[in-house]
């Protein structure tokens, strides 16, 4: 795993991949992999060393809780953070790190819908159920990893999205010391600390070789795993805890204050993931336009709006789904939605709009990207469209499972002039950005 290896700053437009092809109501399509073969690298190109190491290294992600100081009806690990799962950028911290063999995760067994999206196009394992306690889930997974039997094995909480590949590295160089079993990474304490009884002061307690533990604790796995199961019934509040129990020598090292746990709502913020810093923003935009026709109601943004015309095409013409798929097909290089709707195509005829858009968000994700932020504009002089943004801006929120600070939608008209001025059609125009890996 040693040596030096190609890290592109940035993936240029012209990579070439190979192509594949699967089935959609009966229609073959073709995308590119999400990683072409072979790669072409821009003059931003660095060449970045990878940290040797000789150990076979798994990690376990506990990913089980509810999330009970959370709230809500989703468990934390799947609300949305940067426009992804939180989950997936833990997930995609260790998978994307090239000295770790194997990904596995611990879930509830509600959760596989969840997970499935979240670990969509990552390199894992299967993931592993977890147990009444995060101590047993823990358990259940090492004893997964058994059969593997890897030399090392990184424990983290899935709610800690905000890794960086810098404490990973200095986990997996501390066992270049034979003697060490296990690593902590920790932030020592700096603020004075109180023991209270309610609301009363009982005394000030010495901050003196005080650490905030964090996750991942790395240990050698057959010892870990014997300590896990030797600690069967026992409540212990994190794996170096069931390591010391057990006798094992377990060093800390210098955490990072970024590798922040998210525990309640305000924790959620967005700043930048350390695995999406080497991601290339793309940027797409689409332009459509549709006449009226004889009708009672048009379609914007999936949202029926009363009207004393509808709009003519071949599928529910609703224009500006269509402006915007063609900006996510843009952003990926990937043509528009004639290419892959083609109108001569009968099965398409009355199609529900949303079936392209949810394509091209498909094709992005394939591509190794996720779509940050939609702008979206319609233009015309009736109907109004301000009366029903919120309904469009809920609509392809859910579409495209973003936050609504994520999504725009914006109308104006063209002051009686053109196509638009005399209200013979709508026009809509649309700008995404997309992040690709």
């Amino acid at each position: 795993m040693g040596g030096n290896r190609l890290l592109p700053t940035f993936r240029p437009l012209w990579c070439c991949a190979p192509r594949h092809r699967f089935q959609q109501n009966g229609v073959s399509i073709a995308i590119a992999a999400p990683y072409p073969t072979p790669r072409l690298f821009s003059p931003f190109t660095k060449v970045l060393p990878v940290p040797s190491s000789p150990l076979t290294v798994a990690v376990l992600v506990v990913a089980a809780g509810r999330g009970s100081r959370f709230g809500g009806p989703l468990p934390k690990q799947y609300r949305l953070l940067n426009g992804q799962p939180v989950l997936r950028h833990t997930l995609a911290a260790f998978a994307t790190h090239p000295a770790i063999q194997k990904v596995c995760t611990v879930i509830h067994p509600d959760d596989h819908a969840l997970y499935a999206q979240a670990a969509d196009g990552l390199n894992l394992m299967d993931p592993v159920h977890g147990g009444a306690e995060r101590q047993d889930s823990v358990r259940l997974g090492l004893e997964s990893l058994e059969s593997y039997n890897p030399d090392l094995v990184l424990i983290h909480d899935g709610a800690r999205p905000y890794i960086s590949r810098a404490l990973i590295d200095r986990s997996l160089a501390a066992f270049s010391d034979s003697a060490v079993a296990g690593v902590v990474p920790g932030i020592p304490l700096s603020d004075t600390l109180k023991r209270v009884n309610g609301t009363t002061v009982l005394e000030t307690v010495s901050r003196d070789g005080l650490w905030r533990a964090q996750t991942p604790q790395a240990f050698r796995f057959p010892a870990i795993l014997q300590a896990h199961r030797a600690c069967i019934g026992d409540t212990l509040t994190d794996d170096a805890a069931v390591a010391e129990k057990a006798g094992l020598s377990v060093h800390i090292i210098a955490g990072d204050d970024q590798n922040e746990k998210i525990t309640l709502p305000g924790d959620l913020k967005n700043k930048p993931c350390h695995h999406t810093a080497s991601y290339e923003p793309r940027v797409g935009s689409g332009f459509d336009v549709h006449a009226f026709c004889p009708g009672d109601a048009v379609t914007l943004c999936g949202i029926s709006i009363p009207h004393s015309a509808r709009l003519s095409g071949h599928s529910d013409a609703d224009v500006a789904l269509h402006a915007l798929t063609d900006a996510l097909y843009g952003a990926i290089g990937a043509g528009d939605i004639g290419l892959h709707f083609p109108p001569s195509d009968q099965q398409w005829k009355g199609c529900n709009s949303k079936v392209f858009l949810d394509h091209a968000a498909t094709l992005v994700q394939a591509s190794g990207g996720y779509i940050a932020h939609v702008d979206l504009t319609i233009i015309c002089e009736a109907p109004k469209v301000g009366p029903h943004r919120q309904a469009m801006t809920a609509f392809l929120c859910a579409a495209l499972g973003l936050e609504s600070s994520r999504v725009s939608v914006k109308a104006t008209t063209t002051e009686k002039l053109g196509f638009c001025g005399r209200s013979e059609g709508i026009a809509a125009q649309a700008t995404v950005t997309v992040l690709r890996a």
